[in-house]
């Protein structure tokens, strides 16, 4: 990526401070754009071009924030290759989220056809949310598993899942780094539990 950044980075930066002003990261008191400029930084230190740490930015928009409404304002002000990057690493556009079951094996089924921008965006975001896991999991154990819409072994069955797309199809550096994250949760897991 070019060591500078255009006008469109810093509009995305401010949309989405706007997009997600008030929400926080679950269970804590952390402003959630924290984690949008953590996965923007981890899409453009592993060589994202701007595309893609804008659509980092814009990553949980749809989703978190107004469903497709919000998905075709992103393509209109940040253009189609952001919108489509952003979709593709979206679980659902609904209010109304279905099962988290259903929706996360969806998402899974989807990671290896999907272009390498969005396996790039999406492994970001979830090597972000792992290492957050497992630093709330060291401060706080089992009560982690309250904030979740689904249970340890849930959330352990869909991480390590997603090591293992992500290792057979890309990012080769994330997914490692993915990997170890996951590796360490379970060992803090079964440590705790021993």
């Amino acid at each position: 990526m070019k060591a500078s950044l255009s006008k469109r980075f810093e509009e995305a930066l401010v949309y989405a401070t706007r997009l997600h002003a008030g929400q926080v990261r679950k269970g804590t008191d952390i402003a959630y754009v924290s984690h949008l400029l953590a996965v923007a930084s981890l899409v453009m230190e592993a060589g994202g071009d701007e595309d893609e740490a804008i659509a980092a930015l814009l990553h949980d928009g749809p989703e978190d924030q107004g469903g497709l409404d919000t998905l075709n304002e992103i393509r209109a002000r940040f253009g189609e290759r952001v919108g489509d990057i952003v979709a593709a690493c979206s679980d659902t556009f609904e209010a109304e989220k279905p099962p988290w079951k259903a929706r996360k094996q969806a998402y899974l089924d989807h990671l290896p056809g999907a272009d390498e921008a969005t396996r790039l965006v999406s492994c970001a975001d979830k090597l972000h949310n792992a290492r957050a896991i497992l630093a709330d999991y060291r401060q706080h154990g089992e009560s982690l598993w309250d904030r979740f819409n689904a249970g340890r072994e849930d959330v352990l069955w869909y991480y390590s899942e997603l090591v293992r797309i992500f290792a057979a199809c890309g990012p080769a550096s994330l997914a490692d780094e993915l990997g170890r994250v996951v590796a360490q949760l379970k060992y803090a897991i079964a440590s705790n539990l021993a």
